[in-house]
C-alpha cells in the first residue's frame, strides 16, 4: 500500500546511469533513411533487439538457406545442454546424402564429427551436413523440424513456418525479415557459433574438400561476425549479416534481392547506416538507492535495488542528452514482499521516453503483530534482567546474617511499579522503555 511518491529528475552529460529492461520505441536517426532495393529488410541492434530500420519486415517470404540459422541454433542448444558433443561421430544416412543444392557430397554411411558438419553448414551452407546434424540431434529431419517450429513459437516468430532444415524451396516454408532477426539474435547468444560463421576458408577430409564462406562480408566488411546467406529460385538472394564495432552489434536481414550485388550491397548499406548513426551508451549504476520507510513492519526500513541492462541504443547526435526520472514510493505498508516493485526509472530525451525499468525491494518485511510485539518485549525484559549488577549491590549468601531480605524487599517494590494497581489500571510506562502501543500500531 503506497502512501505517496517522490520523484527525481536529472540529466547526465557524460555518462549514462540507467537504461531499459524494455524499449518504449525505436530510435530514429535524423537525415535520409538508407535506400534498399531488396523486397524486405530490417536492421536491429543485437543486445537489445531494438529495430533501427525496417522495410516490409513482416511479409512472409521464402528464406532459402537462412533457414539454417534456426538449424544451427538448435545444434548449439544441444551442445550447451550436453546432449551432443563436438567430437561425436555422425554417420550420414542415405537421405542426408541425397540432398541437392549446396553440399559437401556426403556418401551414405560416411562419418564426420559434429564439429566438421557444423563447420560445413555455417561456412559452405551444406544441405547434406545440415540434414545429418538434424538427424543426429532429433532422430529424423521431421522431428527436428517440429523442434524448429516450437522454438520459433517460443521466440515469438509470428510469421514463420519451417518445413525442412535446409531452406530448399518447399510449399509452406516461409519466414519474415523480422523473425529472422529474432532467431539470429538468439543464435548469437551462443558466442562459440562465431568461431564457425567467421571462417573465410577451410577444408574437410584432410584437405580434399575446400570450404569457402558464401558470405562475402566476412572477408570484406570490418567487424563482420556472420551470419548466413541464402539463394533459391523462389527466395531470390537473401542475407542475414551481423557485425560488431565499438562494442555495438548489429544484425541486418535482406530478403528477395534481385541479384548478388544487391544482396551484399543492401546489407552493407544497412550496417554502414547503423554504425554511422547510432551508438551504445554504457549503463553505470549510481550510488545505492536510499532505503524506503516501512509502516507497521518489524523493520522500519527496507533496502532497494534496480538492475538495468548494460547499455541503451541512442542516436549519435543525442550523446550526453539522456535524462532520467526516478519515482519511488514515500513509504510502503507491511507486509512487504521480496522483490516488490516500489518505483520506476524512466529514461528519456526531451519528452520522448526511451525505456524504463523497475525499482524493487531487496528483502521482505513482515507486519508487526501483537504476538511479535510481545515476543520483542519479552526479549527486552530478559536482556535487561541478564545485565550483571555492580558488586556493592550483589546479595551475599555466605552468612545467615546477610541483608538479603531488605534487598529482596527493595527489588520487589521496584518490580511492583510495573504492575497494575488495585483498580486494574496499567502503569504509565512499560519495563525496559518499550512502548507497546508504538510497536503494534
Amino acid at each position: 500500500m503506497r502512501s505517496g511518491f517522490r520523484a527525481l529528475s536529472f540529466a547526465v552529460a557524460a555518462s549514462v546511469f540507467f537504461s531499459a529492461a524494455g524499449m518504449a520505441g525505436g530510435v530514429k536517426a535524423e537525415g535520409a533513411d538508407p535506400v534498399i532495393r531488396s523486397k524486405s529488410a530490417i536492421l536491429v541492434e543485437q543486445s537489445t533487439g531494438q529495430t533501427l530500420f525496417e522495410s516490409n519486415a513482416d511479409e512472409a517470404l521464402a528464406p532459402a538457406s537462412i533457414t539454417k540459422v534456426m538449424t544451427m541454433l538448435l545444434v548449439m542448444e544441444a551442445l550447451d545442454e550436453g546432449r551432443i558433443r563436438l567430437e561425436d561421430p555422425v554417420t550420414a544416412s542415405d537421405y542426408a546424402s541425397s540432398m541437392g543444392g549446396s553440399q559437401i557430397w556426403l556418401e551414405p554411411n560416411e562419418q564426420m564429427t559434429v564439429h566438421e558438419l557444423l563447420k560445413a553448414t555455417a561456412v559452405a551452407s551444406a544441405n547434406d551436413a545440415a540434414v545429418a546434424l538434424a538427424e543426429y540431434v532429433s532422430g529424423t529431419e521431421s522431428a527436428f523440424v517440429d523442434a524448429m517450429n516450437k522454438k520459433a513459437e517460443a521466440l515469438g516468430m509470428r510469421n514463420t513456418r519451417f518445413v525442412n532444415c535446409t531452406g530448399l524451396d518447399e510449399e509452406g516454408h516461409y519466414t519474415s525479415a523480422r523473425d529472422i532477426a529474432v532467431m539470429a539474435g538468439e543464435l548469437l547468444r551462443h558466442p562459440k557459433i562465431t568461431e564457425y560463421t567467421t571462417i573465410w576458408m577451410d577444408h574437410l577430409r584432410g584437405g580434399e574438400t575446400e570450404l569457402v564462406n558464401t558470405n562475402k562480408l566476412i572477408y570484406h566488411y570490418q567487424g563482420a561476425t556472420g551470419l548466413k546467406t541464402g539463394s533459391t529460385d523462389n527466395a531470390g538472394k537473401c542475407l542475414c549479416a551481423s557485425a560488431v564495432r565499438a562494442g555495438m552489434g548489429l544484425i541486418s536481414v535482406v530478403l528477395g534481392a534481385p541479384d548478388s550485388d544487391t544482396q551484399f550491397g543492401d546489407s552493407r548499406t544497412l550496417l554502414d547506416w547503423g554504425f554511422g548513426n547510432f551508438m551504445n551508451a554504457k549503463i553505470e549504476l549510481p550510488d545505492a538507492l536510499p532505503p524506503l520507510k516501512v509502516e507497521h513492519g518489524v523493520s522500519e526500513k527496507v533496502s532497494l535495488y534496480a538492475v538495468p541492462p548494460e547499455s541503451v541504443v541512442i542516436d549519435r547526435k543525442d550523446e550526453g542528452r539522456l535524462a532520467y526520472e526516478v519515482t519511488v514510493s514515500e513509504s510502503v505498508s507491511a507486509p512487504v514482499e521480496n522483490n516488490q516493485t516500489v518505483g520506476r526509472v524512466v529514461v528519456h530525451i526531451d519528452s520522448k521516453e526511451l525505456c524504463s525499468f523497475p525499482i524493487k525491494t531487496k528483502n521482505g518485511v513482515a507486519r508487526m503483530t501483537f504476538l511479535r510485539a510481545a515476543g520483542r518485549l519479552g526479549r527486552s525484559l530478559f536482556s535487561m534482567g541478564s545485565v550483571e549488577r555492580p558488586a556493592d549491590e550483589r546479595m551475599d549468601f555466605s552468612s545467615p546474617s546477610s541483608s538479603a531480605a531488605p534487598a529482596a524487599s527493595e527489588e520487589s517494590s521496584q518490580a511492583g511499579e510495573g504492575e497494575e494497581d488495585s483498580a486494574g489500571n496499567e502503569p504509565s510506562s512499560s519495563p525496559a522503555g518499550v512502548d507497546i502501543s508504538r510497536i503494534i500500531r
